[in-house]
């Protein structure tokens, strides 16, 4: 079975999702180390004329060598499925989203001329996004904030293109007023802004890198689709019981 296949823990029900960018991750380590080592000779052993190539080996060993360490550190699953949530782990926290709360699940599209473009991810429109916020990390929130600058861009472009420019808005406000009239400060309160925003701009609250999934963002929309339909129909017939 690829590294990159679900796996099935039938003890829990549960399905557990390996993504690519966690991947080969000792691989990319015995690479790295091969091309220090390889650069290294080069530079000790070979006339001045490879001394320029072997450094530059050596830096390629280098990234690689950091790519792998932090390959390595990644969870062993970056997504577990279970009859009562979605769960997403990274190493600095995990998410999870409760099947309750889940309105929509599909592939964000933005505007690009007079095309729609499918972006690289998969989003999920909840029914309380507010919610959510109680089932993250602080340490992922902060993670997630710069990892979603990009989406953010995407809808500025987007914007901009359709002759509404409102300027790079990058930083999010840090207070936040929940429905319940709560005040919430800090990261969280930027990362609420944010979600918001998200919504308006791409219709969806969280998201999902396709480089977390083993498989295209399509497939994966129809397996969380299928598993959603899935409870949905137990509920059902445990109430009908």
């Amino acid at each position: 079975m690829s590294s990159s296949e679900v796996s099935t823990n039938e003890n829990e029900d549960a399905i557990f999702i390996r993504g690519i960018s966690a991947t080969n991750g000792l691989t990319t380590l015995l690479i790295g180390s091969a091309g220090v080592s390889l650069g290294a000779i080069m530079i000790v052993f070979l006339p001045p004329l490879f001394f320029l190539a072997g450094v530059l080996i050596i830096a390629a060993g280098i990234i690689a060598l950091t790519m792998g360490f932090f390959k390595i550190r990644e969870p062993k699953y970056s997504l577990e499925i279970t009859r009562e949530s979605v769960t997403y782990h990274h190493r600095l926290g995990r998410w999870t989203l409760h099947w309750e709360n889940i309105q929509r699940v599909d592939v964000p599209r933005v505007h690009r001329g007079f095309e729609h473009v499918d972006l690289e991810m998969v989003g999920f429109r909840l029914k309380e996004p507010e919610r959510f916020l109680s089932q993250i990390s602080p340490r992922l929130i902060t993670h997630l904030l710069m990892e979603q600058r990009p989406l953010v861009a995407q809808i500025e472009r987007s914007n901009c293109e359709g002759g509404r420019c409102y300027g790079d808005d990058l930083i999010e406000d840090a207070k936040y007023k929940t429905k319940e009239g709560t005040i919430l400060r800090g990261v969280t309160a930027m990362f609420a802004n944010r979600m918001r925003k998200l919504q308006t701009g791409l219709g969806y609250d969280v998201f999902i890198s396709t480089n977390e999934l083993d498989r295209s963002a399509e497939e994966f929309v129809m397996l969380i689709r299928e598993c959603h339909d899935n409870v949905k129909q137990l509920q059902i017939e445990k109430v009908s019981n």
